[in-house]
This record gives structure tokens, C-alpha cells and sequence, in this order.
């Protein structure tokens, strides 16, 4: 009878985290109906490397998962933006080619604003990348939602 209990406790906490898990999923991104798994990645350092490192790391979880199995959204703000600006970009194929496996590029508005203010000229962003109005907030609002946070 002992057994029986602990049995059916086990069922009833595993149940609750499914469903917690489930709850979380709730909301996540339409882009990737199909994931089970749904990361955002932080570039806000000026550093090449770190660039490389996100690049990277996206490629590889692209080709781990699948690219219908896994959700990844960079989000660049700070000092990271260049990472998706359109003139002298080396990383630009490499983005594209993310792109197309369905990895999702956003940009900060506000600092766009800030750059567009100190040199009275907006840098131009890829094809493809979505400014969100602030960088920070759209993470938070992402990790909320259930997307897991990466910085490289």
C-alpha cells in the first residue's frame, strides 16, 4: 500500500511539472510551432569573438535539433549592434544563412536612436533583422515567456 502511495505521489508531481512545462510553452513563438526547445541569445559586447561565438553556437544547435526542433532569437543591443549592421559586415552571409534555417535577428531601437543622435546618421541593419524598441525588455519578455537566456 506504501508503495502504491509513493507511486501515484510520483505520477501526480511528474504531472505537474508536465503541465508547468506545458503552462510555459504556452505563448512562445508561432515562428517554430514544431520546437520543443526555445533559446535567446544576448550579444551586447563589441567583441568580435562574442559575434563568432553566437554565430556558432546557433549553427551548431540548428544542425543538433533540426531546424523545425529548436527556436533561436539573437537579440543585439549595446554595444553588440554592429554584429547586424549592413555596411562592412563580415558576418553577413553567416547571418543570412541563419536566417534562412529560420534563426531570428532583433536590434535594439534604442540604441539605434542613441548612435543615430551621436552621429547624426541611423545605421543600416541586414535584410531581415527586426528592431524592437528595447533591446533589454524584448529579452526579458522572451525569458518570461519560457525562451531560455544564452551569453556567449
Amino acid at each position: 500500500m506504501k508503495q502504491i502511495m509513493i507511486w501515484l505521489m510520483s505520477i501526480a508531481i511528474n504531472l505537474g511539472v508536465g503541465l508547468g512545462a506545458v503552462h510555459a510553452q504556452e505563448g512562445l513563438s508561432d515562428h517554430k510551432p514544431f520546437a520543443d526547445t526555445h533559446i535567446i541569445m544576448q550579444v551586447s559586447d563589441a567583441d568580435p569573438t562574442h559575434y563568432q561565438a553566437v554565430l556558432d553556437i546557433s549553427n551548431n544547435l540548428t544542425k543538433r535539433y533540426g531546424q523545425e526542433m529548436i527556436d533561436i532569437e539573437i537579440i543585439a543591443f549595446g554595444a553588440g549592434v554592429p554584429l547586424v549592421f549592413a555596411e562592412d559586415n563580415k558576418f553577413a552571409q553567416r547571418i543570412a544563412s541563419l536566417q534562412e534555417h529560420g534563426v531570428r535577428f532583433y536590434v535594439c531601437g534604442n540604441t539605434l536612436d542613441t548612435l543615430e543622435r551621436k552621429h547624426h546618421k541611423r545605421p543600416d541593419v541586414l535584410p531581415g533583422v527586426e528592431t524592437v524598441q528595447t533591446g533589454v525588455k524584448f529579452m526579458i519578455d522572451e525569458i518570461k515567456q519560457g525562451y531560455i537566456p544564452i551569453h556567449p
